[in-house]
């Protein structure tokens, strides 16, 4: 038994329908479309996925179901599940009756399927909710169940060294401006849920060793979301800095994304 499996998982009692429909990346584009738009944050994760007609796909933490929409409308073959009751309701109620769509209340530390089955396992947004022991043990599970030529997509967000080290210098400017009610000590009670739920929060570096070690070879970056601010010339400047220039970029940069195959080498 791992020593910090004293750290248990993330009750399933904060993924209700308000988490879903009010907190949950994409809720916005969610309500208003009812899942035939996705979130630009959703859509650049998808995007990077390159899910094709025949493929078959499994998305880990598949929330209110937008992503299984979206690979059907690809013609992929898509199963999702969820450790939340809720959300297998929600996306199950997304999907149309005749959809073939798999969608089940599962754990990612024991995926309900064979062996080298899916070409395409997802995990958008899920990294951060999962202890480190418990992210071992899904990685485990997804090696598992992908093919050899398959792929591991991740998105993960805040990169952590934003959260540590950036987000103090940029609270400290917003308060000198006085913003500062709008950015509180700890970043995650911009989200208030997000201090029951984020329990893992990863940077880039960190990321890729935690792949590494779970038998992955993953091509790891950074982004951010626009910021369509107006604020004159030197924010415009500073932010170009920031989040385009080494080393500043590796602090200032929001979010993680992961591309990973599993390593064949002996």
């Amino acid at each position: 038994m791992d020593s910090d499996r004293r750290e248990r998982s993330v009750k399933s009692d904060f993924y209700d329908e308000a988490y879903f429909l009010t907190a949950c990346e994409g809720y916005e584009e969610f309500a208003s479309s009812e899942g035939l738009h996705l979130s630009r944050r959703l859509e650049q994760a998808f995007a990077v996925a390159a899910v094709a007609r025949g493929m078959r796909v499994l998305d880990i933490g598949c929330g209110r179901g937008e992503i299984l929409r979206h690979c059907l409308s690809l013609g992929a073959e898509a199963y999702g599940v969820d450790y939340s009751s809720v959300a297998a309701r929600m996306a199950a109620a997304l999907m149309e009756p005749d959809s073939g769509t798999r969608i089940g209340l599962a754990d990612a530390k024991s995926l309900p399927f064979p062996g080298a089955f899916f070409d395409r396992v997802l995990m958008f947004d899920l990294v951060e909710h999962l202890h480190p022991w418990e992210l071992r043990r899904a990685l485990s599970e997804v090696r598992r169940v992908l093919r050899a030529d398959g792929r591991l997509v991740i998105h993960t967000a805040p990169n952590v060294w934003y959260d540590r080290y950036a987000y103090p210098v940029v609270r400290g400017v917003r308060t000198l401006m006085g913003q500062g009610s709008s950015y509180p000590k700890d970043p995650r009670a911009i989200t208030p849920v997000n201090l029951d739920v984020h329990v893992n929060e990863q940077s880039a570096l960190s990321l890729r060793r935690v792949l590494r070690r779970a038998g992955f070879c993953a091509n790891v970056w950074l982004d951010s979301p626009p910021q369509d601010r107006d604020e004159g010339i030197m924010f415009q400047l500073a932010r170009h800095i920031l989040f385009n220039w080494p080393p500043f970029r590796w602090f200032f940069e929001r979010e993680v994304f992961a591309v990973a195959t599993v390593d064949r080498s002996p």
